[in-house]
């Protein structure tokens, strides 16, 4: 592994836009770099006064516990707390149980609006339930579920009696789910009879009952009936029914949180890597809770008028921190969207952000890229004079991609292109809303988060130079280990030793702004030039022709690695004849020359209607590579299709 060191052609020719002075005048905090500088000098001080502003059972007797022998923090050591008592009963003891908690959008236009006071209500009949089946603390739970409310109840239910909850995406196959719980061992997976995208049945219970066949640790399936509420559960293999769980337990009253320390996890979540089987990445109650809190509420400015559209599926960490914990924890009315951005017409989610009012809107770069290539029209349709601020996350966004987002959203909001991954919990590279945005770029390392760019020695590179994005210092949402692999845990943190190491690269310009650039298996070596598949995807998608590009290194005897592109072409755009075709091949080549340098051209360009990407959206290069030269694709169960 190596990076080298060349300047990024063009990485400051955008420029700085600053934040409309209302955000700045309103923002939680209006002075980052005071804010920054407290927070590395004092970190105990900084996460400690956070940690009061949440609820605990007993008080810390230190911030944090460092072993730097096995690399392992504990939060908050000697306090307990709960998650879910902080994100609920919390609120609802202090009069806003009657606030909106969840406004819940299905695939075919249904709607559920459930308050603080009835989400909890829910959680608790459903803790009930889970106690008289036998649960206790300790035990872990997989969640097979699509993005409805009783996915949200089934995370904090879990939470709340210390369950430890493992929620595997409802687009996994058979496969995929078995694979995560053998691993897991749950005692119980709880799945619905059907899920819906697109307007077509997903049929989830025949996956559930394939994939839990020989898992003998599963006592029992609860079965939530989305499609049919007269569905018959199959008894006899131990399954029961979600909402005749709920229904028998609805005056049984109260259920007491559990006590969680710093030891305590809270939830089992499995990514993919380039090889191997998924890892099991745990996460522990009280650090996570302190680090979802702050983020959700600094990075978004959360206010108690404001209504939170996220776009993911709380089956991913951006959906865990950022759809259930972290808005919750805040006291946010969250709308959550089952189905597809284009479905039923590419207008759907522009018309939720009218329907609902919403305020902030959290998106991916992939989902951004898809509205482009339907065009305009289709925000502008929509009254969006609600929106006071955007969201990018998943993977580094281009800056055309970034500027469109802002344009067609009214020109002037401020949009927090956040860079953190399932291992870290929460933002580690973020904008702030009143800080100045360069687009394209996450800027800089969120208050008490000490980053750095080193080389493959963790030598720090000078500004301007690619090198590996490495985080020097422990933060408090920091996973605790990797389940049942203690030594695949330890990696992250001997990589570099002492310091923990991202797998990612990026450059940080000479005003201290950070770019991403990908993963280190997505930079590619031309002629001894390193470049970042995400650069030269930038200068393509900057070409009027086209809306999405993917980019991959293919062995060359004279360059080392030579480049071929992938490209999505935008409606209207495709040539009808093979000259035509060869001209825009030929002018996009030219394009990316003109935007990055002639190191930078393509030598192939292949016109395509599809690129694999995973189901949070972000592209599998190393899928497209293994299958142009023939090689093992590798762990391929979060792929989308």
């Amino acid at each position: 592994m190596s990076t080298s060191h060349e300047p990024t052609p063009g990485m400051e020719k955008h420029p700085l836009f600053h934040p409309p002075e209302e955000t700045l005048r309103n923002a939680h905090v209006q002075d980052y770099v005071k804010v920054y500088q407290e927070s590395i000098d004092d970190p105990a001080g900084f996460w400690g006064r956070i940690a009061t502003e949440l609820e605990w059972f007993t008080p810390w007797t230190s911030v944090l516990d460092w072993d730097p022998q096995t690399y392992t923090g504990r939060w908050f050591p000697g306090g307990t707390t709960n998650i879910s008592h902080n994100a609920l009963d919390r609120h609802v003891a202090k009069g806003y149980g009657n606030k909106v908690a969840l406004i819940w959008s299905g695939d075919s236009g249904e709607e559920r609006v459930i308050t603080y006071s009835q989400l909890l209500d829910s959680v608790e009949r459903l803790c009930h339930g889970l106690h008289s089946l036998g649960l206790e603390k300790g035990d872990r739970v997989s969640i097979f579920l699509p993005p409805t409310p009783e996915q949200v109840i089934s995370m904090l239910a879990c939470a709340r009696m210390g369950l430890i909850h493992s929620v595997v995406f409802s687009g996994f196959s058979e496969a995929a789910l078995k694979s995560r719980m053998e691993d897991a061992q749950p005692k119980l997976l709880i799945t619905a009879d059907a899920g819906f995208r697109r307007g077509k049945e997903i049929p989830l219970l025949q996956t559930a009952r394939a994939a839990r066949t020989g898992i003998l640790s599963i006592r029992n399936t609860l079965v939530v009936r989305r499609k049919d509420p007269r569905f018959p559960v199959d008894a006899s293999s131990g399954e029961k029914a979600f909402d005749e769980l709920l229904e028998k337990n609805r005056k049984k009253g109260s259920f007491p949180p559990a006590p969680m320390g710093a030891d305590d996890p809270l939830f089992i979540l499995y990514t993919s890597g380039t090889t191997g089987k998924p890892k099991g990445i745990v996460h522990v109650q009280p650090g996570y809770m302190v680090g979802t809190y702050l983020t959700t509420r600094w990075v978004f400015d959360i206010r108690d008028s404001d209504v939170y559209f996220c776009v993911a599926d709380p089956g991913w960490i951006t959906g865990h921190s950022y759809i259930v914990y972290g808005p919750l924890l805040n006291r946010t009315t969250v709308l959550m969207a089952e189905g597809a951005p284009d479905w039923p017409d590419p207008g759907r989610w522009w018309k939720l952000i009218e329907k609902y009012r919403v305020t902030v809107f959290y998106s991916t770069p992939t989902a951004v890229r898809l509205q482009m290539r339907h065009g305009e029209k289709w925000p502008s349709g929509h009254d969006l004079s609600s929106l006071r601020l955007l969201g990018s996350v998943g993977e580094p966004i281009n800056p055309e991609a970034w500027m469109w987002f802002r344009n067609v959203t009214g020109g002037r909001l401020p949009i927090m292109d956040t860079w953190w991954q399932t291992e870290t919990g929460m933002h580690m590279i973020t904008p702030l809303p009143a800080t100045p945005l360069v687009p394209g770029s996450a800027t800089k390392p969120f208050p008490g988060v000490e980053v750095d760019i080193v080389d493959k020695n963790g030598n720090p590179v000078p500004d301007g130079e690619s090198g590996l994005v490495v985080i020097k210092k422990p933060w408090p949402a920091m996973f605790r280990t990797v389940f049942k692999d203690p030594d695949r845990y330890r990696q992250y943190w001997t990589e570099i030793p002492g310091m923990y190491f991202s797998g990612d690269s990026a450059r940080r310009d000479s005003s201290g702004f950070y770019h991403l650039i990908g993963r280190i298996d997505d930079v590619i070596k031309v002629a001894g030039h390193r470049l970042g598949t995400a650069e030269v995807e930038s200068a393509l998608v900057s070409h009027p022709a086209v809306a999405e590009a993917a980019v991959i290194g293919k062995p060359d005897s004279l360059k080392g690695e030579s480049l071929k592109a992938f490209v999505i072409l935008r409606q209207g755009k495709k040539p009808e004849t093979e000259e035509e075709l060869s001209s825009l091949r030929k002018d996009i080549r030219h394009h990316v020359r003109e935007e990055l340098g002639a190191i930078a051209q393509p030598d192939e360009i292949e016109i395509t209607d599809w690129l694999p990407k995973t189901r949070s959206g972000k592209i599998m290069r190393r899928v497209l590579r293994a299958r142009e030269l023939g090689l093992p694709e590798g762990d391929t169960s979060t792929l989308e299709d």
